[in-house]
């Protein structure tokens, strides 16, 4: 009998302590509630292109030139059209992760810097079509959502 009042009065202690525990616990403050985060990406291009309307050349070589106007730099892409398709159409500037991409001789990727460019295509060494654009200023706005309860 003296060993299993023991063991009670163990018990009993264990569980007060385990019962103090989870009252601190609760007595805790909670941890902060934190806004909802977002993320905001934006990204700007143009589609520029080149149609052999009578489909006449047949297979053929297209280097699009891009210039950047405010810094004379220059991006450089090449396309090789197939027999059978007249033309294709092409995205400035493109992801450096793509196997064709946008680039200056030296190799680095084109950004859209805000500004004035101008574009010509070129067809087996020959200016065929060319034109101009503007990339405009570009911001993001992020609103924050307070989730308080």
């Amino acid at each position: 009998m003296l060993t299993s009042l023991f063991s009670a009065t163990r018990l009993i202690r264990l569980g007060l302590r385990g019962g103090a525990f989870l009252l601190m616990l609760w007595l805790l403050p909670a941890g902060k509630v934190q806004a909802q985060t977002w993320m905001v990406s934006t990204t700007t291009q143009v589609k520029i292109g080149i149609l052999d309307k009578y489909g006449a050349l047949g297979q053929y070589a297209a280097t699009f030139v891009v210039r950047e106007e405010k810094s004379g730099k220059e991006y450089f892409l090449t396309k090789d059209i197939p027999k059978g398709e007249s033309g294709i159409d092409v995205l400035f500037p493109t992801e450096a992760s793509e196997s064709n991409y946008f680039k200056t001789a030296a190799g680095a990727g084109a950004t859209a810097v805000a500004g004035a460019y101008t574009w010509e295509c070129r067809v087996n060494g020959k200016r065929a079509v060319g034109g101009r654009f503007t990339f405009p200023e570009v911001s993001n706005d992020v609103t924050v959502i307070n989730n308080t309860k």
